[in-house]
């Protein structure tokens, strides 16, 4: 029997040694033009890991993006951001955490605006609310919060939780969302570069305050461009105007600001994907996106076109059944 602590109350169970999840979570893309910090869209690039309750420790073995040796290699230890936000969890739940063994297959790229550092978050939320699986019950409110209280803002980790489309905002209660179904004749293309951009870097050329006729001009494409993904995609074009973000960021992403402006020409919505610096185009139907693919491939700086559908389901954890003999 677990004893009461000074308060009186009984403190949860811990978690059994021994026990396994497997996580997987989409890529996403932020912004999507005009939805500066609230809007987001699951894509199906994904990153899986397995998680091993042990005895002590924190031990990280990463293959694909973010391997030792590789380009942006990831820590090992408990500074891993995997490891810090399931960490986090248990910390905010109550419950002393036990050794932890992950092992991570990532394919999301790092640094190009396709949300890795938010579904790393993600992953170790997920993950954590796995292995409390029967010790303490944590919501899908409670990953959103959880996970927003790591990566500061809701937009690239609702879409890579919960999937699709979604609107993300917060309130005196903490962070919401809403998830909307996208119109089957979106097709999505997004444009990866060999650079990478820092977040940080990107949100520092931000201005503090925006012209009035700016900030309605971004209100109006952010209604419409909802309207557009979920009803109208021949209103998309229209709809990716910005006029809050992009332009201020152009100086530090030159080419990135040369390829959205050669797709728009010809009739493309193309936007910079969350910070930067791939481009995301939301074609209108299959042709159009493939007609996209060939502008990006005919520049003269090296960019990678990849043809990606929405990602529905977004964020899993699952056990791992134990192979331990009966």
């Amino acid at each position: 029997m677990t004893a009461a602590d000074a308060t009186g109350v009984t403190p949860p169970a811990g978690v059994p040694v021994g026990r396994r999840v497997h996580v997987r979570v989409p890529a996403t893309s932020a912004n999507l033009g005009p939805g500066f910090d609230t809007l987001g869209l699951a894509l199906n690039v994904h990153d899986e890991l397995e998680v091993e309750a042990t005895e002590s420790g924190v031990r990280v073995d990463v293959t694909g993006v973010g391997a030792a040796g590789a380009e942006h290699s990831v820590p090992t230890d408990e500074t891993n951001l995997v490891a810090r936000a399931l960490l986090h969890v248990f910390d905010r739940v109550g419950v002393v955490p036990p050794g932890i063994a992950i092992t991570a297959t990532n394919s999301i790229p790092h640094g190009r605006g396709m949300g890795s550092s938010g579904a790393a978050i993600v992953e170790g939320v997920l993950a954590a609310k796995g292995l409390l699986e029967g010790v303490v019950d944590v919501s899908d409110e409670d990953v959103l919060r959880y996970a927003t209280e790591l990566e500061g803002h809701p937009d690239n980790v609702a879409p890579a939780i919960f999937g699709g489309l979604t609107i993300a905002w917060v309130d005196e209660t903490g962070p919401r969302h809403k998830q909307l179904a996208v119109h089957r004749g979106v097709s999505l293309l997004v444009a990866v570069p060999e650079a990478t951009m820092s977040t940080t870097l990107a949100r520092s050329l931000q201005p503090t305050e925006v012209p009035h006729a700016d900030a309605v001009f971004n209100l109006s494409r952010s209604a419409l461009l909802v309207a557009a993904l979920t009803q109208s995609p021949e209103l998309l074009l229209d709809a990716t105007e910005d006029r809050l973000h992009q332009i201020y960021r152009a100086s530090a992403m030159p080419e990135t600001s040369a390829l959205v402006a050669a797709l728009r020409a010809a009739g493309h919505a193309a936007v910079v994907s969350g910070a930067g610096p791939s481009v995301l185009v939301l074609a209108s139907d299959p042709a159009a996106r493939l007609e996209a693919a060939r502008i990006v491939e005919d520049r003269p700086e090296a960019w990678h076109a990849r043809l990606l559908a929405v990602d529905i389901r977004g964020g899993t954890v699952e056990p791992v059944p134990s192979t331990a003999a009966a």
